[in-house]
């Protein structure tokens, strides 16, 4: 069964603690956490503070996806501040710096993800696959939601499930950007097991029933 991880992102941030609980109520496996430095994405989020906040009203998984240089200074930080699941991007800093990183989140107790945008090749993730718990591939360029979905991403997730389930077959595989109830049909076909999804959630006229469109 797929995993569903709304994210936080298109949801109303007067309304958070609300939302928050509306995916809960709705049967959401993880809350997707999106943070963003205005420095590697052209776009500001959210930081430390606002996800210590939604630890304390959530029991579900926090999804945490560093869009930031140099994951490595912050990992530590948002570990301790309640992320079950920490990405980082492999373009965000140098190849001994993501290693080391990796190795620091799974010591730390908590999952380790590994992202990579539309135009990294598969190939440049082969050195960490057996240092990472979930490898996030990206249907959209990262930084903005309401994205289109790039289906060519789709041979990328095919491929990197072959090669998971020879050195790393527990490695879960999760996409984001552009997935809705079309869309994630094709993801499943190739290979994915957790999808991301920001508008297309948070607009459904029904929520609950959008949810188990993805879990079935």
């Amino acid at each position: 069964m797929a995993k569903i991880a709304p994210s936080i992102l298109s949801a109303d941030f007067v309304n958070l603690e609300r939302d928050i609980h509306n995916i809960e109520e709705n049967g959401g496996d993880w809350v997707h956490v999106d943070v963003m430095d205005g420095s590697f994405v052209p776009n500001i989020t959210i930081g430390l503070p606002v996800l210590r906040d939604i630890r304390r009203i959530t029991s579900l998984p926090l999804d945490v996806h560093l869009m930031i240089e140099r994951p490595i200074r912050f990992a530590e930080r948002f570990i301790k501040a309640g992320a079950d699941w920490l990405t980082i991007h492999l373009e965000a800093d140098t190849s001994q710096n993501t290693m080391t990183c990796l190795e620091m989140i799974r010591a730390m107790g908590c999952k380790a993800g590994l992202s990579i945008k539309p135009g990294t090749p598969l190939k440049a993730a082969l050195p960490y696959l057996t240092k990472c718990d979930m490898i996030l591939v990206m249907t959209v360029e990262p930084g903005f939601g309401g994205q289109s979905f790039m289906t060519d991403m789709m041979d990328k997730t095919r491929r990197l499930r072959k090669l998971l389930d020879e050195v790393n077959p527990e490695c879960l595989i999760e996409v984001d950007g552009g997935i809705d109830a079309v869309t994630q049909g094709i993801c499943k076909k190739n290979g994915v097991d957790v999808m991301v999804t920001g508008s297309a959630y948070f607009k459904a006229p029904d929520r609950a029933a959008f949810v188990k469109i993805i879990q079935e």
